[in-house]
């Protein structure tokens, strides 16, 4: 399995995932166009794109992608939001059911965030299994058997604190990135909780430019994880 990162950041998150004959775009928070350019103009070939929720830096092109006849899924709060529940190419996906795109067998689970119905999904895709949760305050859930993790790993406590002393930030900004973002010490918490002997690979995704550490996250999630870290962006 090969992870290609077309961006990641509050900008736009987008990223290309290959295994054998089937490619699925995570998100789609870049202008149609760009997409396009990161992905080498291979757009035509993907098999779907899985969207986590209706933001703009995760749904951007959504639209486009749906007009050139680009299979999209996600939840049914998502579509709604994004008014393209009825268009023929638009999947709704159900959280805890597994359904096939291409090759790869894929199932939603519920994340914590302020959008509609946001989701983040686990791949499995020939051997390997994908995990993809962004934008979410923690995980309830653990997941088996897991190669690939890419996760968001948006901010740091005393970064963000800091950074409200020294009104960088609002202190309700803070409250929200808090309430609806992985921090570092829940990622932390996350890996404790679930099985990493099989994974090959962790990506930290969506840091925050302002409130993060690309650097210091690396070395302290290979430093509990004992796996290879690589940041996106």
């Amino acid at each position: 399995m090969e992870i290609k990162v077309l961006g990641s950041s509050s900008k736009g998150n987008a990223y290309l995932v290959t295994g054998g004959r089937t490619s699925l775009l995570l998100d789609a928070g870049l202008p149609y166009n760009e997409l396009q350019k990161k992905s080498n103009f291979k757009l035509s070939g993907i098999d779907g794109c899985l969207i986590t929720h209706e933001h703009g830096d995760h749904s951007k092109a959504v639209s486009k992608l749906l007009g050139h006849g680009i299979a999209c899924y996600m939840s049914d709060g998502t579509a709604e939001i994004l008014h393209v529940n009825t268009n023929p190419f638009c999947y709704q996906v159900e959280p805890n059911k597994t359904f096939e795109v291409g090759r790869a067998k894929i199932k939603a689970f519920k994340t914590i965030h302020d959008a509609a119905e946001p989701v983040g999904f686990y791949i499995s895709l020939n051997q390997d299994k994908l995990l993809y949760m962004t934008d979410t305050a923690y995980s309830k859930f653990t997941f088996k058997g897991l190669t690939h993790i890419l996760v968001e790993c948006n901010y740091v406590g005393d970064i963000i604190d800091k950074n409200v002393m020294q009104g960088v930030i609002p202190a309700k900004l803070r409250k929200r990135i808090q309430e609806t973002h992985f921090s570092l010490d829940n990622v932390k918490d996350f890996l404790k909780a679930n099985d990493l002997s099989k994974v090959k690979e962790i990506w930290l995704c969506h840091l925050s430019d302002a409130n993060s550490d690309a650097e210091r996250f690396k070395g302290e999630i290979q430093q509990i994880s004992g796996r290879p870290v690589y940041i996106a962006g």
